[in-house]
């Protein structure tokens, strides 16, 4: 994969290095698109990508967990995400990458746009954080997350993921302290059962100025939001759970 660190990127686009599992390579962001995250390094240190593997990224943005999981060995990868700003920054990263015979990205919401293929790998990395957090976050683009407790998008994407999996096939699901993560384990196991083992679990500071936010003191406060202090720091935790389909 060539690295496209000598491009010129358009006025209102912004090169982003990436130097987690898969990199390094650079992108181009547009100031539409999600930027990549914690949770994007942490989900790219836990998948497991066999040569030739078909990969299904859901809820792609700028494609930086396709482009990962082809350098991982994938033989194929497809995009999806709801932001046709997402899906043009992923084909135009995709085009520079030079990896357009084995990347496809297709705007559509949840599963809507995939339902036609088997995966080897699924990475479901919607968003799952409550509307409330997002917009004070700034975290999203448009300003909107998972629903109001976060968990309400990532549930329903779950419901018929199974289906897009092949008999060996394999999810990669992320789940936080920021959502009501129950709501949506109870989601994933009502698909899964007991074929689901957490893989990977990880702490991050959340900034003062997001916990001294009302609305996300009001999460906190009613219990949606789990946080833990480590000294003078309030911090979540985040998971990546392996769904298996069999």
């Amino acid at each position: 994969m060539n690295s496209t660190a000598d491009l010129h990127p358009p006025a209102d686009h912004t090169p982003y290095r990436w130097t987690g599992a898969g990199g390094p390579f650079t992108l181009l962001l547009s100031p539409e698109v999600f930027t990549p995250s914690s949770t994007s390094r942490v989900l790219a240190d836990t998948i497991r990508v066999a040569p030739g593997d078909t990969a299904l990224d859901l809820g792609c943005g700028c494609g930086v967990l396709s482009f990962a999981a082809l350098n991982l060995g994938a033989g194929r990868v497809i995009g999806s995400d709801i932001s046709t700003a997402s899906i043009r920054c992923a084909l135009d990263n995709a085009d520079r990458l030079g990896v357009t015979d084995r990347a496809e990205f297709r705007i559509g919401h949840l599963l809507d746009a995939v339902r036609d293929e088997r995966a080897d790998v699924i990475i479901a990395d919607v968003s799952g954080v409550p509307d409330a957090l997002a917009a004070a976050t700034g975290w999203f683009p448009d300003g909107r997350g998972g629903g109001p407790s976060g968990a309400e998008l990532p549930s329903a994407m779950l419901s018929g993921i199974d289906e897009l999996l092949t008999p060996t096939g394999r999810v990669y699901l992320p789940t936080a302290t920021l959502q009501a993560e129950e709501a949506v384990l109870d989601a994933a196991h009502a698909v899964f059962g007991d074929r689901m083992s957490e893989v990977a679990r990880r702490e991050f500071p959340l900034p003062q100025s997001v916990t001294d936010a009302p609305e996300v003191a009001k999460l906190v406060d009613t219990g949606m939001l789990q946080l833990t202090r480590r000294g003078s720091r309030l911090t979540w935790r985040l998971s990546v759970w392996e769904c298996r389909r069999q």
